[in-house]
């Protein structure tokens, strides 16, 4: 019965951090289109907006890191263990804008995105052993 709890303690907390990485995605996602319409010539207030959903984006990153790190405990009560480090994902300087300061930005959106979804990957998978009884 014990392990029975644990289990499902794991699950609800792996189920938060999913929720929160599947945020973090979604921030993502919308800075990268508003990255693209900056890249294009969109201008001031297209950077501006881009930032703002970096600036989410680090939000629910940082939501998503602490999430994890409880459904590392309470795998470990269950004797199974999260290896996901999302680490730092977004480290932006765009303090210049110009075409190449912008490029440079999509590719950080790009390989943060790329992290998260490997993270989404693993804890989806974890998720599945869990819900199957593992």
């Amino acid at each position: 019965m014990d392990n029975e709890k644990e289990r499902q303690e794991a699950i609800y907390a792996g189920e938060r951090a999913l929720d929160s990485l599947t945020a973090a995605q979604n921030e993502l996602r919308k800075a990268r289109n508003w990255g693209f319409y900056d890249l294009l010539g969109g201008g001031f207030f297209s950077s501006l907006i881009k930032h703002s959903k970096i600036d989410n984006a680090r939000s629910c990153i940082e939501r998503a890191k602490y999430d994890l790190q409880v459904f590392n405990r309470e795998l470990r009560d269950v004797s199974c263990d999260l290896n996901v480090d999302i680490g730092e994902l977004l480290t932006f300087f765009d303090l210049m804008d110009s075409f190449f300061a912008d490029l440079l930005v999509q590719s950080r959106i790009a390989d943060a995105s790329r992290r998260i979804e490997d993270a989404i990957y693993k804890v989806r998978d974890i998720l599945r052993r869990l819900n199957a009884g593992y």
